[in-house]
């Protein structure tokens, strides 16, 4: 007698009828991603060191900003290479969310360093320190060049939202390089050492207003929130003036992966044999007017 177990890909197979998106990301090229790592990397060494050297934290904030770049680089590179996974018999939807999970930790690590970095200022802002302003005005160009064509590498790839956190992360290292630039110019010209951590201060505050952002949006994909473009009570409202549908219950719309909503929910009915033709109207309507195409509704006689 043959075995008939199912195994793990007909069990996530989709068949006619069934939602069209899969659980896997495919085709995206971690080429773009691998290069801007190499770059941010590379100088990020490069700019600790002179950084040091010249005393100034506006070039040592940058270059730690451009090791949390790095890091989320990197983060963001694993993570795309876990969501091209596909589903197994342990992990039913698959590993698209380890991009919402990478661009969650990246944000966090953000927020630390933007306290880091207002601390180290405020000691500064009291007690100044001798900072080289022609060393850091030549490094710090350097870096703003280094971060534009980051930006240019990872603009021109596939948008999603750990890509797009990333891309935030080196936007506001751009900010960075270019606070340091004026810090590094106004020193050396006027030998004002405050403007270095006065600088310092404004672009963290630039920064954590982008990554909250990223926090914000990375949290609700992981916490199976509402996608922010779907009425969820509309759809309730929607649902309900269905022909043959008499009430709506447990339902419940979330993000499968970024762009792919999915819904569940129960109908009350009064007559099974009408609903075949309740589910066809349910998702012809949940597709046209919602733009949800993963639908499960699970029918309840009228009690």
């Amino acid at each position: 007698m043959a075995d008939q177990s199912p195994s793990s890909a007909h069990l996530h197979a989709h068949l006619a009828g069934d939602a069209r998106h899969g659980h896997t990301i495919e085709g995206r090229s971690q080429g773009a991603l691998g290069m801007a790592l190499g770059l941010t990397l590379l100088f990020a060494i490069i700019e600790a060191v002179t950084g040091f050297m010249s005393n100034s934290l506006a070039l040592i904030s940058d270059a730690g900003h451009m090791v949390t770049d790095a890091a989320a680089l990197g983060l963001a590179l694993l993570a795309q290479l876990i969501a091209r996974r596909p589903p197994s018999a342990r992990h039913s939807f698959g590993f698209v969310r380890a991009e919402a999970l990478a661009a969650f930790v990246n944000s966090l690590a953000m927020l630390v360093l933007v306290a880091w970095i207002v601390y180290e200022a405020a000691q500064r802002l009291m007690h100044p320190e001798h900072v080289q302003g022609g060393v850091v005005f030549v490094v710090a160009t350097i870096g703003a060049g280094i971060n534009i064509l980051v930006a240019w590498v990872l603009s021109r790839g596939e948008q999603n939202i750990n890509t797009r956190a990333a891309l935030v992360n080196v936007l506001g290292d751009l900010l960075g390089s270019a606070a340091a630039i004026a810090a590094g110019a106004i020193i050396h010209f006027t030998g004002w050492v405050r403007i270095d951590p006065i600088l310092s201060i404004f672009v963290s505050m630039l920064i954590l207003k982008s990554t909250l952002g990223i926090l914000r949006e990375s949290y609700h994909f992981l916490m199976e929130g509402v996608p922010g473009a779907i009425d969820y009570l509309q759809i309730g409202a929607d649902l309900a003036a269905l022909p043959g549908v008499h009430a709506v219950h447990d339902l419940h719309v979330w993000d499968m992966s970024p762009g792919q909503p999915a819904l569940i929910g129960h109908l009350q009915i009064a007559d099974l044999n009408a609903w075949p033709r309740v589910l066809d109207a349910a998702k012809a309507m949940l597709r046209e007017r919602h733009g949800i195409d993963h639908v499960t509704l699970q029918p309840e006689l009228d009690h």
